[in-house]
């Protein structure tokens, strides 16, 4: 028993004819798009490296377009149900060779035809079911990474103030919690002259550091006179 003819296959079809190409080089995309989803197989054509897949790749969305204005289907339903490409004419072209010969070119040309049909229900299902998946997915991981934000900036904010809260001289804080000063301008007037005290500490050492080097070297002096008046006393002796 023969099968279903090439022209008498269901569905909404688009044809291209006399496309510039040969029939084996259109084979070769078909074959990749052949039983896949209308979305999936345009996702195929669009970066696919070969310069047939643009004129298949339109061919496919007319087919679609045909789906939608003429059945009232809905693109994202359909899928490839057949695709093939048969031989168009060739056009004989000569070239000119050495000793007066010619040799043929042939330019080959195809008719391209894409044929789309519905999903049975089944496959509908699945992958209405996937694409739900795929959305909680998405979905999900959206509230989380906001909640790390939220959660990253609270952080931020008590360790902000914490540092802000830090007391500035523990001396002070001492001095405070003791109850021995009342107001704030007597704190105020603590903390400056707690850092008037360290001001002058820290210029006393730096003064007598300032003293230790005269003095390291007036022993370096005394000791090279030392030398030099030994020296005197081995010559007379001599």
């Amino acid at each position: 028993m023969t099968g279903i003819k090439t022209n008498e296959r269901p569905g909404t079809r688009a044809v291209v004819k006399h496309s510039g190409v040969s029939a084996y080089k259109a084979r070769e995309v078909l074959n990749l798009i052949r039983g896949k989803d209308y979305q999936r197989a345009s996702e195929i054509l669009e970066y696919c490296d070969r310069e047939v897949a643009s004129v298949i790749g339109k061919l496919l969305h007319s087919a679609g377009a045909n789906a939608f204005h003429n059945d009232g289907l809905d693109p994202e339903e359909l899928f490839v149900s057949a695709c093939y490409a048969d031989e168009g004419t060739t056009l004989k072209r000569w070239r000119p060779r050495a000793r007066g010969r010619a040799s043929r070119i042939r330019k080959r040309t195809c008719h391209i035809t894409v044929i789309v049909s519905r999903m049975d229900e089944e496959k509908l299902g699945r992958r209405r079911a996937r694409v739900a998946a795929e959305a909680a997915d998405r979905r999900s991981r959206r509230v989380a990474g906001a909640r790390r934000r939220q959660a990253s900036g609270a952080a931020g904010e008590s360790d902000e103030a914490s540092k802000a809260s830090e007391p500035v001289d523990k001396e002070v804080l001492e001095i405070v919690s003791a109850g021995e000063i009342g107001e704030v301008t007597e704190v105020d007037a603590a903390v400056e002259q707690a850092l008037a005290e360290g001001e002058l500490e820290t210029a006393g050492h730096e003064d007598d550091k300032v003293d230790e080097q005269p003095q390291a070297s007036s022993d370096q002096g005394d000791e090279a006179e030392g030398e030099t008046q030994a020296g005197g006393h081995e010559e007379t002796s001599d």
